[in-house]
């Protein structure tokens, strides 16, 4: 506590004396933000470590003075209730969401026209009042070296499935963090954040199309945190490959490989940008694209994503405004067989992209417009098979343009209108019409940049 006291002590002049904070430059005020941090977190570990020895110091001492005659030991947990509530007391975060929607068409004839369906998370979802994806996360530190997290996903349809549950490593040196399980896979900006932290009520259609909704990796995740003033992060993961664009494949080993780099730095003292690319190689085995027909072969993906905020002196509670943007470069090559019509060697090279913009005009509420659009590009097939026989590989570039409007109460709620043109059939016009509720309940970590 001494320590603390003399760092809170001496932060407190520092900031507090005009002379020197008219003198700090940014790359100083870089350099005392990232001591605080090395601090904060060497002392969270060893206090960690100290509230671990005295809890087995406590259940030791409770069972030392347990009287000789009782019928049976006495449990130190019963015996000092304090300890117990701290052997396992992780934070838990419950997130309730809902939607009602109104679809001019019915979501049952939803495609994404020039594209092999994922059969994954694609679509506007049913029509009427429909319960959205519920969300149960436990998390806590495991020791001064290690934390984890699992997090539940409830459907409205009775479904449970686990979207994440990982260890990492809280304290290894040179700016290096390694996750080991179930993760959002940090490809790409959106995908390694959970759909209720969206702007919008859906995924954009690059991701529908690319990753059925969002890629998940079971396996292994590396990240290194460069020791600069400008944020730079490198990164890659290794895993079994089963989430779209790949399958299960009963395969030893690595069924899918991750890249990723980001940078980033502040603009003045309102503005801040984040910029990245990453790319995804995986495979397929008979993939599944209807009940009729399979795709088996190699996948390859580039992206490139870039955020930019801006916040009057970097005051985001009164307004502000976000925009960001994704392009996707998808490549397959291997076969595509269809029953009662032969299999052929199959080649594409696709792409999609979207941009979105999001403005606080006032507190507690925003307003925000999203472009999306997909190109079809190259679909070759050598052998029995014709593109006739394929009609959902018919060229097309379906689009979808988005408006929403929110309001949050608080920052644990959040009630959402969304306007959107959906073009993702020819001919089609699918005029869609949603009302959500994001509510959070408990102990949440804080969101990503």
């Amino acid at each position: 506590m001494f320590k603390y006291t003399v760092l809170a002590a001496a932060l407190a002049v520092s900031f507090s004396t005009p002379g020197v904070a008219a003198a700090a430059s940014d790359t100083e005020l870089g350099e005392i933000r990232d001591q605080i941090r090395v601090m904060k977190e060497s002392y969270e570990a060893r206090l960690q470590a100290l509230e671990l020895r005295l809890q087995q110091a406590q259940a030791v001492a409770a069972n030392a003075v347990a009287p000789a005659a009782a019928p049976a030991p006495v449990d130190a947990r019963a015996a000092n209730p304090a300890a117990a509530s701290n052997i396992f007391n992780p934070n838990v975060a419950l997130v309730l969401g809902g939607t009602m929607s109104r679809l001019s068409h019915s979501p049952a004839d939803f495609r994404l026209q020039g594209f092999l369906p994922s059969g994954g998370e694609v679509g506007p979802g049913k029509r009427g009042f429909s319960l959205g994806e519920s969300e149960l996360t436990l998390s806590a530190n495991i020791d001064p070296r290690f934390a984890g997290q699992l997090t539940f996903a409830l459907s409205g349809e009775n479904e449970a499935a686990v979207e994440e549950a990982f260890v990492q490593t809280r304290a290894l040196a040179n700016g290096v963090n390694v996750r080991a399980g179930r993760f959002l896979s940090s490809v790409g900006y959106l995908n390694s954040q959970h759909a209720h932290t969206w702007d919008f009520v859906d995924a954009p259609l690059a991701y529908q199309a690319f990753f059925g909704g969002q890629y998940k990796a079971d396996g292994v995740q590396a990240k290194w945190l460069a020791p600069t003033d400008q944020f730079v992060e490198l990164g890659m993961e290794v895993s079994a490959g089963g989430g779209f664009p790949g399958n299960e494949r009963n395969k030893n080993g690595v069924g899918a490989t991750s890249l990723f780099a980001h940078v980033g730095d502040d603009i003045g003292a309102s503005s801040s940008y984040r910029a990245g690319v990453s790319y995804l190689h995986t495979g397929a085995t008979e993939r599944a694209i209807d009940d009729l027909s399979s795709f088996s072969g190699k996948s390859s993906m580039w992206i490139a994503d870039a955020i930019y905020k801006w916040a009057p002196n970097g005051n985001s509670t009164v307004s502000n405004f976000k925009l960001q943007g994704e392009y996707f470069r998808n490549k397959e090559s291997g076969s595509l067989d269809v029953a009662d019509a032969g299999a052929a060697a199959y080649r594409s090279a696709q792409s999609g992209w979207y941009l979105q913009g999001v403005y606080q005009f006032m507190p507690n509420w925003r307003t925000g417009l999203r472009y999306d659009r997909l190109s079809s590009g190259r679909r070759d097939l050598d052998g029995e098979l014709t593109l006739a026989n394929v009609p959902i590989l018919d060229a097309y570039a379906p689009s979808r343009a988005s408006l929403m409007f929110d309001y949050s109460p608080s920052e644990f709620s959040r009630l959402r209108l969304q306007l959107a043109r959906d073009k993702t059939r020819p001919g089609v016009v699918d005029k869609q019409i949603f009302l959500q509720y994001i509510m959070s309940l408990g102990t949440h970590a804080a969101h990503a940049f």
